[in-house]
């Protein structure tokens, strides 16, 4: 029965070693630029047919497309580059979401209205802190600034 045994461990196949072929449902938004209902309907066309997708929103004005289903993000702008128009991930977010939606290279003239680029955000210095440190709430008369 060794030999037996030994071959048999060849054998099993256990459920960590499979593979999952579904793909977890998302929301994918891609940058499109698009001028005319051709273009619409061509992006359209090109993501509709793909495996998995469950819906799809064309927003003309803001060059955006948002395909929602169970489709892989980089499988999903591939097809969209294969129409012919220049596409990336959407590269904004709210306004209202950043604290300096001002600051270097967040504020971008083509993003549309309410939305800014997502970049690191420069953050308040610590100066404004510090003036709170200077006066003691158990010395009144004291002052660290003399």
């Amino acid at each position: 029965m060794g030999a037996l045994d030994y071959l048999s461990n060849f054998c099993i196949v256990s459920s960590t070693t499979t593979r999952s072929k579904h793909k977890p449902m998302q929301t994918v938004e891609i940058k499109v630029k698009m001028d005319c209902d051709g273009c619409e309907r061509r992006v359209r066309n090109a993501v509709t047919s793909m495996k998995g997708v469950k819906t799809v929103e064309v927003m003309r004005k803001q060059h955006r497309v948002r395909v929602s289903g169970y489709v892989d993000a980089k499988k999903v702008l591939k097809r969209v580059k294969s129409t012919g128009k220049r596409a990336e991930f959407w590269p904004y977010i709210p306004q209202h979401l950043v604290h300096y939606p001002y600051a270097s290279g967040a504020y971008d003239k083509k993003a549309p209205a309410g939305f800014v680029r997502n970049v690191v955000q420069a953050f308040p210095t610590a100066h404004e802190d510090n003036y709170v440190s200077v006066f003691s709430d158990d010395n009144v008369n004291a002052c660290s600034i003399m």
